[in-house]
């Protein structure tokens, strides 16, 4: 065992500090967008125009990288060795590779249908500056699909923190754009900018894959029993992860008619925040855990597995209670600091604001549905996670239908907390006929002391940002509720006796005590 595998905690607190960066730099390049466009015309047509080839690859793609190609790939490490497994993903990589070029042909050659279909809101000049936009943007479908191969073959390989790295790069170059260039070339350079952000994922990956030993050898045979997995799981896969996508297409159609269109970038904005602060954690901690289900189920090793997932699912709820609380509580000052400011008027910060307060509360749903997934991907059952996120995706329409014209933002915000929450639920049911339940009385009742630890904790930081709002900066109104909330609860957790916290408490007297 190497040492990486002997030190989890270490390799995900990198992952997380990495991820982190790069978050926060996405983050800057949002609030750079901000300021230059508002919440008008080029800003929602841009925000559509990149959101269309990223619904386009997860559709269809995403899946497959994510979902298929790492457990094949597993399977091909464990029982057969490196050789016949760089050869499968050679053979992986170029099939992705000219399906997705294909898709990316189509989406050019039909871009202004796109747009009708993904913001039917949208005016004549809108819409035409939309197309134009998506045109220059959909080849980011075939760097992804590249970028995300070679994730799924260094993360099977132990490799971490190059793929969660890979986001500070790309936002790095988008953010030199918004600095030295957008002046000069505007909108459609910032498209441009895009396009060789995404190629640059792909490229800083590939020191890393020689690094490993990978050599890639192409090859377009269909027929491989690596290949025949991959189809095999790849279609209820592919359907099981539209959910995101879907419902990102749902809520951005729905947006579209708000507020001359502004509904749009007030939704993109909250989601982009909504999964900086849950992306940091959460996806870091399933990019870790899910090569290790797939090294499980392949060794059919059912109790290691069963552990893994509760303390996946543990671990987690002690992160992801707190930040949905405090993502709901302290919306407005997360939002008016973040993006307020130059055309992001007031109003702007309002209908932003208002989307992420109501957003947060499916972060739970979201985190379990993002762990369990995974599980069921690792042992290539793809028909669970399909039938949950296709009662999930209804469920996300109808509750558009029902309440965005009631309570614009708010109610689209609604349907997707809603969305994730209902799948996260419809995925926790089938795992003791799987023999994977780990809701013992044992881990509820930890997960009563984690929600008594964060109803103190979104108490004391309301509190302190009343006190604070109105005469204090935007930076002391943010942070100091923050950091008192922090306290709180990590205080309450010490005083519950959560495990985690045991666990840090006393690796920190082991290491003061050899110094």
């Amino acid at each position: 065992m190497s040492e990486k595998r002997k030190n989890p905690v270490k390799i995900v607190s990198l992952m997380m500090i990495i991820t982190l960066v790069g978050k926060v730099l996405g983050l800057l390049r949002d609030r750079l967008l901000t300021i230059n466009y508002g919440s008008g015309m080029e800003a929602s047509a841009f925000l559509t125009a990149s959101r269309i080839p990223r619904v386009f690859f997860d559709t269809v793609f995403a899946s497959a990288i994510s979902a298929c190609l790492i457990p094949v790939f597993s399977e091909y490490l464990q029982k057969k060795g490196k050789k016949d497994a760089f050869k499968f993903a050679g053979n992986f990589i170029t099939v992705m590779a000219v399906l997705c070029a294909v898709l990316t042909v189509l989406g050019m050659l039909f871009s202004s249908q796109l747009t009708s279909f993904f913001a039917d809101g949208y005016d004549q000049e809108t819409a035409k500056l939309c197309g134009s936009l998506t045109k220059i943007m959909m080849p980011t479908v075939f760097f992804t699909g590249i970028a995300f191969s070679f994730v799924g073959v260094l993360q099977s390989l132990d490799e971490f923190n190059v793929p969660a790295a890979i986001s500070l790069v790309s936002n790095c170059a988008v953010i030199f754009y918004y600095l030295t260039l957008n002046d000069r070339y505007g909108i459609y350079g910032l498209a441009a900018a895009f396009l060789v952000a995404w190629l640059l994922q792909a490229v800083v990956q590939i020191p890393s894959l020689i690094k490993k030993g990978f050599k890639f050898t192409p090859s377009l045979s269909l027929r491989s029993d690596g290949m025949r997995q991959v189809f095999k799981l790849m279609l209820p896969v592919m359907v099981s992860t539209w959910v995101l996508p879907i419902n990102q297409t749902i809520n951005s159609k729905f947006g579209s008619r708000l507020f001359d269109g502004a509904g749009v970038t007030a939704i993109e904005l909250a989601y982009n925040l909504y999964t900086v602060i849950a992306g940091v954690f959460v996806l870091s901690v399933t990019n870790y855990v899910f090569p290790r289900f797939s090294k499980e189920n392949a060794s059919g090793d059912g109790n290691a597995l069963k552990k893994t997932v509760r303390d996946t699912i543990h671990t987690t709820m002690l992160i992801v209670l707190p930040m949905t609380a405090g993502m709901a509580v302290m919306a407005r000052p997360i939002v008016d600091f973040i993006y307020g400011g130059g055309a992001f008027d007031a109003f702007s910060v309002d209908i932003t604001s208002r989307a992420l307060m109501v957003m947060s509360l499916g972060m739970i749903g979201y985190a379990v549905q993002s762990v369990l997934s995974r599980v069921y991907f690792a042992a290539k059952d793809g028909k669970t996670p399909l039938i949950a996120g296709a009662v999930s995706i209804i469920s996300n329409i109808l509750i558009c239908w029902l309440l965005t014209d009631r309570l614009d933002v708010a109610g689209i915000a609604a349907a997707s907390s809603i969305s994730f929450t209902v799948n996260g639920i419809l995925l926790l049911v089938p795992l003791r006929r799987r023999k994977l339940n780990f809701a013992d009385r044992g881990f509820l009742l930890d997960m009563a002391k984690i929600a008594a630890a964060t109803i103190v904790m979104a108490a004391g930081a309301y509190i302190t940002w009343r006190w604070l709002n109105g005469f204090a900066g935007k930076l002391t109104t943010l942070v100091v509720p923050i950091l008192a909330g922090f306290i709180l609860y990590f205080t309450m957790a010490f005083i519950l006796r959560l495990p985690e916290l045991k666990l840090a408490a006393d690796f920190a007297k082991k290491k003061l005590g050899k110094e």
